[in-house]
């Protein structure tokens, strides 16, 4: 470990921290809107939704850099371009969030639902204020593996040149020079625990009555 590189390359490995994180996170969330109401139709295809939702997970099986370097023909963009890592790694997230928020709100007990109805709730109000919050554990769960994931693959593109801690390993790599390759693994596994732990204490603040008592 060169501690002298480390500190003259600061202010670059700030940088390209920061586009991991935004390479990492953003798709996450644009996944998570895509595959909220996408969750919602899947539960109700009836007979469909094991074909809907089957559909849905093969994306995740197309390899990450074959994605990388067709979605700029398919977009009309540049090889280095950061929207291709960002549609690409939505296109991750909503193949593993899908079936995630279709689970959770499947694991609703109708009772609840029965009872939402008889209050008086409607239906945009009741899965709004109902399904969806008591959905929350499930799709944090699913959440939390997607971000995870998002952190090991956008690393994936640093093959094309896109700005992220993947640099750090490429860089490694050709220059036989150790001390990146280490900086950019304990960065990624950084970020991945601090997005997986950020996800977890959202959901439990979602969740107030599934704290444990004193």
């Amino acid at each position: 470990m060169i501690w002298g590189w480390l500190y003259q390359e600061s202010g670059r490995i700030s940088e390209l921290f920061a586009w991991h994180l935004g390479l990492s996170t953003l798709p996450v969330i644009i996944g998570l809107l895509l595959a909220i109401p996408l969750g919602w139709l899947a539960r109700h295809l009836g007979l469909f939704q094991a074909a809907f939702l089957g559909g849905a997970g093969l994306l995740y099986t197309i390899p990450s850099l074959a994605l990388f370097v067709l979605l700029p023909l398919v977009l009309g963009t540049r090889i280095l371009d950061p929207l291709n890592v960002v549609v690409a790694l939505t296109l991750y997230s909503l193949a593993l969030l899908v079936r995630t928020v279709s689970d959770g709100l499947g694991a609703v007990p109708p009772a609840v639902l029965q009872a939402a109805s008889a209050m008086g709730y409607r239906p945009a109000a009741r899965f709004l204020l109902v399904e969806l919050p008591l959905a929350v554990p499930v799709i944090a769960a699913g959440l939390r593996v997607a971000v995870v994931s998002n952190v090991s693959i956008v690393s994936v593109a640093a093959l094309v040149g896109t700005p992220q801690l993947g640099l750090l390993f490429t860089q490694g790599l050709q220059l036989h020079f150790l001390t990146p390759i280490i900086v950019g693994i304990v960065l990624c596994v950084l970020l991945a625990a601090l997005l997986d732990g950020l996800v977890q204490l959202l959901a439990n603040r979602l969740t107030p009555w599934q704290r444990k008592g004193p």
